[in-house]
């Protein structure tokens, strides 16, 4: 079924609104993907506050285009949906998460800071942790030089009695 250029527009303007306030943005190729696990992954990135929309590839490229992000713009092929949202990690990280539970979700690629990214780039970044665990890490590593001269001050004690 044919979309009126008016339904054009409002998609087209939707969209640019949608990708202004965006911090990162992942293309998703959804081949084979049954509605009710697309159902799963949208209630999963709402959680999150992701949003996620299917979108025309010829609509999304003019919207892209207009936007003049640097670098090259990574081929979209197959079924193409966006994933955006405020936080710069959570819907490729999210994405990607759902992606290693079904076969039919996968990167194609996104934009990161104003810059395309090719889908290895994005994975790399999908893989970084969330802020939470990304603090404990530092905790951890600032904590361990510490409790390891605790360590030896104890047995230092322990050899002079």
């Amino acid at each position: 079924m044919a979309i009126t250029k008016a339904k054009k527009e409002s998609i087209v303007t939707n969209l640019s609104k949608a990708l202004k306030g965006a911090k990162s943005l992942v293309f998703v190729n959804f081949h084979g993907l049954k509605v009710s696990d697309a159902t799963s992954l949208r209630r999963i990135l709402k959680k999150e506050g992701v949003s996620y929309q299917v979108s025309k590839k010829t609509l999304t490229k003019r919207v892209l285009d207009a936007e003049k992000f640097t670098g090259a713009q990574p081929e979209l092929t197959g079924e193409l949906a966006l994933a955006w949202g405020e936080d710069l990690v959570a819907p490729a990280r999210e994405v990607y998460n759902f992606g290693k539970k079904l076969e039919g979700v996968k990167i194609l690629g996104g934009v990161f800071e104003g810059r395309y990214m090719d889908a290895s780039e994005m994975i790399g970044i999908a893989t970084i942790p969330a802020v939470p665990v990304l603090r404990g890490m530092f905790v951890n590593i600032v904590n361990s030089p510490i409790q390891r001269f605790a360590i030896a001050l104890s047995e230092i004690a322990k050899s002079k009695n």
